[in-house]
C-alpha cells in the first residue's frame, strides 16, 4: 500500500518504471481477494479445506509481493521526505499511525487485515532499519526472512523480513532499474520455479507438521517470486502496455481498493449467502466483479485526479496540512514530488 507518488522521476523511462511497480501493486491486489473472500466470510478453517487452485495458486503466494512492495514504497518515500523535511521519520511516523487507525476500523469489517500489522511493523521495525548503513539493510533483511521461515508461526511471520528487502532494495536503487534487467528477473524466476518443485516435493514425502509449515512458507515465498518475476518479464512483451493500463491505475490506488473491496465483499458476500458456505464459484465471481468494479474506478478517477481518496487523505495526514489531490494534467509531476 505504499504511496506509489513517492517514487522519483529519472531520466530513463521513469513513468515506465513507476507503472512496472503499480501494476506489480495492482496484480498483487488480484490474487489477494479471492483468499480474503473465504478467509473473512469463514468459508474453511484450515488451507486443506480449500480448492486446490486456491491452495496451491493464490493462498499465501500474494501477501508477499504485497509486502514487498511496502519495504520499497518506505525506502522511496524516506528519500524525498528527507529532501522536503528536516525530521522526515517524523512524517513517517504519523503515516504509520494513520495506516494504523485506519487497519482498526478496517479490522472491524475484516479481521485479519494487514493494514495494522503493517503499522505495526512499520514502527517497530522499519523505522530503526533506517538508521542503519546501506549495506547492512540487505544481510539483515534475509536474516528477519530466515528467521520469519524458521518459526513456523504463519505468513505475517515473513512481515519483517520481506519489509526489510523491500527497504533495502529501494536503497540500493533496484525499482529504478527493473526495466534494465531482463537477465536477472529470467533468473529469479527458474530458481524460484525450482524451489517451488523442490519444497512441493518434499511436502508431499510426508514431512512432519513443524517441517511442513516451514516448507509451505518457503513454497509460498518462492511462487511469489516466481510470479513477480514472470508478471515483470510481460510488462516486457506486446501484451505488456495492456496489463499495465488495467493493473497500474488499480495499484497507485491500492489502498482505496484494498479498503474498498472489503467495504463490497463482506455485505454482498453475506447477502448472498457465502458466510460458512463451499460455494466456490460464487466467491470467484463476487472477487472477479469487485476486481472488474476497481480497474474500471481505478482508470475513471485517475483520469481526473492524481491520486486515489484513501492516498490523497494518508498524505494530507503524513505532511500534516490539506494536499490538492492533484489532476490527470499533473499527475506524473505528483508521483515525482512525492
Amino acid at each position: 500500500m505504499s504511496d506509489s507518488s513517492t517514487l522519483p522521476q529519472t531520466s530513463a523511462s521513469p513513468t515506465k518504471r513507476i507503472s512496472a511497480l503499480d501494476a506489480l501493486r495492482g496484480f498483487a491486489l488480484c490474487g489477494i481477494i479471492f483468499v480474503n473472500i473465504p478467509q473473512t466470510l469463514g468459508m474453511f478453517a484450515y488451507a486443506g479445506q480449500l480448492p486446490d487452485v486456491l491452495r496451491l495458486f493464490f493462498l499465501g503466494r500474494f501477501y508477499p509481493i504485497f509486502y514487498l512492495l511496502f519495504g520499497v514504497g518506505f525506502g522511496i518515500f524516506l528519500r524525498s521526505a528527507a529532501k522536503r523535511s528536516d525530521r522526515p521519520r517524523l512524517l513517517l511516523l504519523r503515516r504509520f499511525i494513520a495506516l494504523a487507525v485506519l487497519g482498526a476500523v478496517l479490522h472491524l469489517l475484516q479481521p485479519g487485515e494487514v493494514l495494522l500489522p503493517f503499522a505495526i511493523t512499520g514502527l517497530l521495525v522499519l523505522l530503526p532499519l533506517s538508521y542503519l548503513p546501506r549495506r547492512a539493510l540487505l544481510a539483515v533483511a534475509l536474516v528477519l526472512i530466515v528467521v520469519g521461515v524458521l518459526a513456523g508461526v504463519g505468513g505475517l511471520g515473513l512481515l519483517p523480513g520481506l519489509f526489510a528487502l523491500g527497504f533495502a532494495l529501494a536503497e540500493m536503487r533496484v525499482p529504478e532499474a527493473l526495466g534494465d534487467r531482463p537477465g536477472g528477473l529470467a533468473v529469479l524466476g527458474v530458481v524460484a520455479l525450482a524451489v517451488c518443485g523442490l519444497t512441493f516435493w518434499l511436502v508431499g514425502r510426508g514431512m512432519p507438521d513443524a517441517a511442513q509449515i516451514r516448507l509451505g512458507m518457503t513454497l509460498s515465498l518462492a511462487t511469489a517470486s516466481c510470479y513477480v518475476a514472470v508478471f515483470l518479464l510481460l510488462l516486457r512483451t506486446p501484451v505488456g502496455p495492456a496489463l499495465s493500463w488495467v493493473l497500474a491505475p488499480m495499484g497507485r490506488m491500492a489502498l482505496t481498493n484494498y479498503f474498498g473491496a472489503a467495504l463490497l465483499f463482506v455485505p454482498i458476500g453475506t447477502a448472498i449467502g457465502l458466510t460458512g458456505s463451499k460455494r466456490w464459484a460464487a466467491t470467484a465471481l463476487l472477487g472477479i466483479g469487485i476486481l472488474v468494479l476497481q480497474a474500471v474506478v481505478s482508470n475513471l478517477w485517475l483520469r481526473r485526479f492524481g491520486y486515489g481518496p484513501l492516498e490523497w487523505a494518508w498524505r494530507c495526514v503524513t505532511y500534516w496540512r490539506l494536499l490538492p489531490i492533484g489532476g490527470a494534467a499533473n499527475a506524473g509531476k505528483a508521483r515525482g514530488t512525492g
